[in-house]
Formats: structure tokens, sequence, C-alpha cells
């Protein structure tokens, strides 16, 4: 039967910022950070995607005005009504990319990663250390990255109680993903470390020394 990770419903109250209770004695918080909201926006929400369908969108209009014979005052007309759905299409998805970043605290200790997430529901999962089989991570830009988690085979949480911290793609077996993670690559590195001691090995997450994929630095391979 699959395990799933410790979840708890966070109360207006947070005993520790990012947590949902109070870090046993012994154990200590190594790192804690947030999505930066504006790579979030581009990786996980898509605002470019939803910026280039306004503009074909504006693009085909035009084209078919002039086809048609138009004039300017046409074209004025068309953008009078297009320019604005736009914005607020593209004001949407930026609002939910700053809110989404805003609720959300990714925290490593040398035990475990804790991930509090949810704008409206907030939820924390606590993913410990010695259940985790691989980790990835996938450059952005700008010192950002998304550090992907392999999580044991009997160890599964739905993909859309993650989204969107959940790994694109991976419907089958979920990943839980730290996205848009300012400095990505010391992040990575601090929990490589703390996989290693936790487990009790030299070796990264999945039990073999860290190596790199083309396209997709990894802390190892999944």
């Amino acid at each position: 039967m699959a395990r799933t990770p410790y979840v708890a419903r966070e109360h207006e109250f947070e005993p520790q910022h990012g947590l949902p209770e109070e870090l046993p004695a012994g154990e200590a918080i190594l790192w804690q950070g947030s999505p930066d909201w504006r790579r979030l926006a581009r990786s996980a929400f898509h605002v470019d995607l939803v910026a280039g369908y306004f503009a074909l969108l504006l693009a085909w209009r035009t084209a078919t005005i002039v086809a048609d014979g138009g004039g300017a005052a046409q074209l004025a007309q068309a953008a009078t009504w297009m320019l604005p759905l736009a914005g607020i299409g593209i004001g949407l998805v930026l609002l939910l990319a700053w809110l989404s970043a805003r609720t959300t605290v990714y925290t490593l200790t040398d035990r475990r990663i804790v991930m509090r997430i949810g704008i409206v529901l907030t939820i924390a999962f606590n993913l410990p250390l010695k259940r985790i089989e691989g980790a990835s991570i996938h450059a952005l830009g700008n010192g950002t990255g998304d550090i992907a988690l392999l999580l044991e085979d009997e160890t599964r949480i739905a993909w859309l109680q993650l989204w969107p911290h959940a790994r694109p793609w991976r419907m089958s077996r979920p990943q839980p993903m730290l996205r848009a993670v300012p400095q990505a690559q010391a992040v990575a590195q601090q929990l490589t470390q703390a996989w290693s001691r936790a487990n009790g090995t030299t070796a990264g997450p999945g039990g073999t020394a860290p190596a790199a994929a083309a396209g997709e630095p990894r802390l190892a391979p999944q």
C-alpha cells in the first residue's frame, strides 16, 4: 500500500515560518526560500504563451482588416477591445504566479524537505530525506531553477495536490518540485549534502555520485 507523506492543514497561526509545527529537538533548518514569482509565471504558468496567443489574435485580426480594405479607424477599433482583453488575461496569470510564490515556502532541514503550498487551502508536505530516491535540477536563468524530487515508489502524492509544484508530465508517478528557486545550484548542493548525511552515504540521491545529463543537470540519476 502506498504511503503518503505527512500532510497538515495550516492554522492561522504558524508556529514557525513555513512549518506546520515547531521543529523537534535536534533538527535544524539548512535553507528556506520561496519561488521567484517572475520566473514562476514563465515556467509554471506559461505567461509567455498567453501573451503570444493574444499577439497572434491581434495579428490575425489586423491582417483580416487590411485584407478586407479596412482603414485606420477599424484597426483602432479592433485594438480598443483586443488590448484590454489581453491585459486582463496576462494580468490574471501574473497575479496567480505572484500569489503562488507569496504563499509558498520551501524548507530544507537535515532530515526532510517541507513544502508549504496553497493559495486558498494551505497545506504542508513533509518529505523525509530517506524517502527521496533521486533529484534533478533544471536551470531557468539568472541563477533560478526547478528542483524535482523523485520519491520512493511506495510514497505517492496526487499530481493535482502538488500543482504547480509538480514536475510536468510525470502523472503516473508525480514528482514534487521546488519551483523557480533562487540560487538553485547552491540549494541543490545543500540538498545533496543533507541527503548524504541523512542516509549515511557519500553518494547523492539515488545511490550514485552526482552526475550530469544533457540538457538537464542532475543531482543524481533518476
